[in-house]
C-alpha cells in the first residue's frame, strides 16, 4: 500500500517521531546535530518552544540537521533537508504510519519513521 501525504502532514508525523524516538536513538549511538547560528535563529521564531519545534524550524528555515553516528565508524552520518521529511515519511511502512495517526504509537514506531527518514530504511532494530 503506497501512502500519500501533505507536506504538513509528513512535517507532523517527523515532529512526533521526535519528540518520542530521539533519545532512543541516542541509545544506539544516534545525534541529531546543527549549527549553532541555525538553532538560535530558529529558536527566536518560535514563543516558547521545545527542542522538537527548533529542529523543525530549522528545516523550515531552508537549513539541514546532521545525523551523526557515533558507533559504526561513521557509516550512517548524514543530512537531512525538510525535503527529505517531505519524500520519505511517507515512504515508511504503513504499519508505522497507521500506528502513529491512530495514537496507538510508541519510541519504536517513532523510531521506524525516523530511520527512514534518516537513513530511506529501517537499519537499526
Amino acid at each position: 500500500m503506497k501512502i500519500l501525504l501533505t507536506p504538513q502532514e509528513s512535517e507532523t508525523f517527523f515532529h512526533s517521531s521526535l519528540c518520542n524516538a530521539l533519545g532512543y536513538m541516542s541509545g544506539y549511538g544516534i545525534e541529531v546535530a546543527y549549527a549553532e547560528k541555525d538553532y538560535k535563529a530558529a529558536r527566536k521564531k518560535l514563543g516558547s518552544p521545545c527542542y522538537e519545534d527548533v529542529l523543525l524550524q530549522i528545516l523550515k528555515d531552508g537549513k539541514s540537521l546532521k545525523v551523526i553516528d557515533h558507533e559504526c565508524d561513521g557509516e550512517y552520518n548524514r543530512k537531512i533537508t525538510l525535503k527529505d521529511v517531505h519524500e520519505k515519511v511517507q515512504t515508511t511502512d504503513a504499519t508505522w504510519l497507521i500506528q502513529m495517526e491512530k495514537e496507538e504509537d510508541d519510541a519504536t514506531t517513532a523510531d521506524c519513521i525516523l530511520q527512514t527518514v534518516f537513513f530511506g530504511e529501517i537499519i537499526f532494530g
